[in-house]
């Protein structure tokens, strides 16, 4: 007798609900992956009248409710938040990118760039204003002698710089204490930006500024090769991109050398990112343009003609 064969038909409705949830299970789990891959993988793009756009891949794109009509300046993603700041003190948390909550910065100042480094959010704006956040909910406001509008921050080296109108350079080791650097950035113009990357911080500022520096203290300018405002950069697969008016694009591997590109586009652009193997740069009256590459850019359909800032792409 082939007891096998026995066991096996005795058993078969048995067996079959054990495949049958295994599969299932299977399902289940790639279906959460899939999830968890679209969350991870998110451009968000923020402007004026409370604009913030969304997209898994930089070409399509998504208006999302901010349920305001503030300037929304920039976004930073840290301890599985992002973080939206704009004009009026305002702030914004999501956990997805689509629902946001306004949460209190306990100011009405213009809030204009924010940063998530050294496990710590941190928010620039208008006359010295910085914020500091660890959850992107409750916020500190630290001390800073400047009126001045601060445009930029970023984080490098072990020390936090910030830039901002007539040349002004602060910086700080502890978020505390904020030293003066602008007499050493050699230059009076506005600054408009401030990314770090390659071991080195470069200050982005009008009339094609650009400076650099190790350490946040000593100051090197550059020639950027053009006399347009530059207004964003990054730094991405071993190169700087930065953006400016009049569709300007250039690059540089070391932040010295720089070349232009060509954007096919003469609006200003305002901001850039990189993610998903896709950069993306945004400007005014709802600009969005992408490139695989970083030298040939086509024109996305972004479905409004306000203006962005910034586009955002969590690392």
């Amino acid at each position: 007798m082939n007891y096998q064969r026995i066991f096996i038909k005795k058993h078969a409705s048995i067996f079959f609900f054990i495949g049958l949830l295994i599969i299932t299970l299977s399902c289940a789990r790639s279906d959460s992956s899939s999830e968890k891959d679209v969350d991870d993988s998110l451009f968000i793009a923020t402007g004026k009248n409370g604009t913030i756009l969304t997209s898994s891949d930089g070409t399509n794109w998504t208006s999302q409710s901010s349920q305001t009509n503030e300037y929304l300046r920039a976004c930073a993603y840290g301890n599985n938040i992002y973080v939206v700041v704009g004009h009026a003190g305002t702030i914004l948390t999501s956990s997805d990118g689509t629902n946001w909550t306004s949460r209190s910065s306990s100011t009405t100042k213009n809030l204009t760039n924010i940063k998530f480094k050294n496990n710590m959010f941190m928010v620039v704006g208008a006359s010295g204003t910085i914020l500091t956040s660890s959850n992107g909910i409750s916020w500190t406001s630290k001390s800073l002698d400047s009126t001045k509008t601060l445009w930029g921050i970023d984080y490098g080296n072990d020390i936090w710089v910030a830039n901002g109108d007539n040349g002004t350079i602060f910086t700080s080791s502890n978020t505390e204490n904020w030293d003066n650097r602008t007499s050493s950035s050699g230059t009076n113009v506005e600054f408009n930006e401030m990314i770090y990357g390659a071991n080195k911080f470069l200050g982005l500022g009008a009339s094609g500024t650009i400076i650099t520096s190790s350490n946040g203290t000593s100051w090197t300018s550059q020639t950027s090769g053009t006399s347009n405002g530059l207004t964003g950069g990054i730094y991405a697969n071993n190169s700087f991109i930065v953006v400016g008016s009049s569709g300007t694009i250039i690059t540089s591997s070391n932040g010295t050398s720089w070349t232009s590109l060509t954007s096919g586009i003469s609006t200003n652009l305002r901001g850039v990112s990189y993610g998903n193997n896709i950069y993306v740069a945004v400007g005014l009256s709802g600009t969005i343009i992408s490139s695989l590459d970083g030298s040939s850019w086509t024109l996305r359909n972004s479905g409004t003609t306000e203006h962005f800032r910034r586009v955002y792409f969590k690392e």
